[in-house]
């Protein structure tokens, strides 16, 4: 009767099968880990992206040019089309949004400057610590 239990093969399958789907629940669960940092690193790339091509844009609209007056930059939307010139001068050719969030950036303002940078809103600690991949002599990312 014992020696009949230990040859019976009866339920060999289901085990198999279960441990089967408990080692694909474990290599998922690190798949999806890997993903999820993957995504991270690429939205703040674009988020540095985005930052670089505005702070480029509020630079030229503060640098002005032939027959355009000096005015302070109060909204973002001014990128877009310069009201201050007649022709149609463009310093971006759509608004970004914040890619962490998919909200709008949150303007940095000086009294006197106007607008002078945006930041995010997202209360996430950043992957990116340093800039040290950059050229040294960049003053993009100091």
């Amino acid at each position: 009767m014992i020696f009949k239990a230990l040859k019976s093969s009866d339920g060999f399958t289901y085990l198999a099968a279960l441990l089967l789907v408990v080692v694909m629940g474990i290599m998922l669960g690190a798949a999806s880990q890997s993903w999820t940092m993957i995504m991270q690193r690429e939205r703040e790339k674009e988020l540095l992206f985005r930052g670089a091509q505005i702070k480029d844009a509020i630079a030229r609209w503060n640098k002005g040019g032939a027959g355009v007056r000096p005015m302070p930059l109060s909204d973002l939307k001014a990128l877009l089309k310069d009201p201050r010139s007649t022709s149609s001068i463009r310093y971006l050719r759509r608004l970004y949004t914040d890619p962490l969030t998919n909200k709008e950036w949150t303007p940095i303002t000086e009294q006197s400057k106007g607008i002078i940078g945006v930041h995010s809103t997202s209360e996430e600690q950043p992957l990116k610590q340093d800039f040290s991949d950059y050229p040294a002599d960049s003053t993009e990312f100091k």
